[in-house]
């Protein structure tokens, strides 16, 4: 995911190449397949799409003004919010349970029940045809109802989903509309989340606890770090004390000293100089804590828009790497980043040799 000075063009699939593409499933069964998923095309679509995204929100800030001028984001603004008034209509049953309410399963077995005639409802019917290839993303992006949990990797998949969504062109490729994206619609996203997780009480999938950047999400602060890259306004220390919706909501939801229950996030404040750092380090972060872990992604649909031709990755899964992929800051070996006090106990088993200077 090496930042490019130019993005390029995302690749269009025509509609009428649809029935020659398999469904997608569930492709990631070891770290093997993971290395092999990083060659993929549809991994690098990804990497592109994601570039493209925060590209388009750098100098650009919340609240977005003026009105949408795209009906395509317009009308997934809207199928989001028949799952938020479902919320409503599905109320948290009066259980003891710490984590995971079962009315999380009702609501889900309706989204299961619901998405192709919630889908037909929300795309132009031409697209009829590419239900079956992002009905597996979008059904992915809200959480496990088996588990009644949420993590990055649901997070993983509603941005899937938007992929495939403009690689047949439903949502257009431009930099205005990829801005919409991220500051209409998939903020509309963050807050349809964030009320699940509050409302059914959903366990972090996979959460590091102090040790990570966040119980549930990451792409948030790469966006927002995005748009904050190229000014000096606001320092990366500013996010300790200014009024950030992302920042206020942690110290919503959990006590204490910031620096305790939040180290990454606080260590990134205090140590890392600006945000064009902060912004290229979350990039590589994701991709290695994200992308790069079996346990976030195994469940992640993969195949049909999102080519897995495995064939032309088998190079790149030669050797499964142990170490990941290191945040530019770091100065180590070590996968932990060196502004950290304490190493992640997660990251114990990846240690390695000191890293010589050249």
């Amino acid at each position: 995911m090496d930042e490019p000075h130019q993005l390029v063009e995302l690749r269009a699939i025509p509609l009428s190449y649809l029935a020659d593409l398999e469904t997608p499933s569930q492709k990631i069964h070891s770290d093997y397949d993971v290395e092999a998923w990083k060659g993929t095309r549809g991994y690098k679509d990804y990497a592109l799409y994601l570039r493209r995204l925060n590209e388009a929100v750098v100098g650009h800030y919340l609240p977005i003004e003026g009105k949408s001028e795209s009906t395509a984001i317009d009308s997934l603004i809207a199928l989001l919010d028949v799952l938020d008034v479902w919320i409503d209509e599905i109320p948290p049953l009066q259980t003891p349970q710490r984590f995971g309410n079962l009315a999380f399963r009702t609501w889900g077995q309706r989204l299961e029940d619901g998405i192709d005639a919630l889908l037909g409802t929300h795309l132009p019917p031409e697209y009829a045809a590419a239900i079956p290839y992002i009905r597996p993303y979008l059904l992915t992006s809200f959480g496990s109802f088996i588990r009644m949990d949420y993590g990055t990797g649901h997070e993983t998949s509603f941005a899937l989903f938007l992929l495939c969504l403009t690689l047949l062109r439903f949502l257009t490729p431009s930099p205005a509309e990829e801005r919409a994206v991220v500051l209409r619609l998939f903020t509309r996203y963050l807050r349809l989340c964030w009320r699940l997780q509050d409302t059914y009480s959903l366990e972090p999938a996979g959460s590091h606890g102090v040790w990570g950047l966040d119980d549930s999400c990451f792409l948030p602060y790469i966006f927002g770090s995005g748009q904050l890259r190229d000014q000096t306004a606001i320092p990366v220390n500013a996010v300790l004390k200014s009024p950030l919706e992302k920042t206020n909501l942690i110290r919503e939801v959990k006590r204490g000293p910031f620096h305790e229950h939040s180290s990454q996030l606080h260590s990134i404040a205090v140590g890392v100089p600006n945000w064009g750092k902060v912004n290229k380090g979350l990039f590589k972060m994701y991709e290695a804590e994200v992308l790069g872990k079996r346990v976030v992604v195994q469940h992640v649909p993969l195949g049909g828009l999102l080519r897995w031709d495995i064939q032309a990755a088998s190079v790149a899964a030669a050797t499964v790497s142990q170490t990941g992929t290191q945040a530019p800051w770091a100065a180590q070996a070590a996968s932990v980043a060196p502004w950290a006090a304490t190493q992640a106990p997660w990251d114990r088993s990846r240690m390695g040799p000191p890293t010589l200077p050249r």
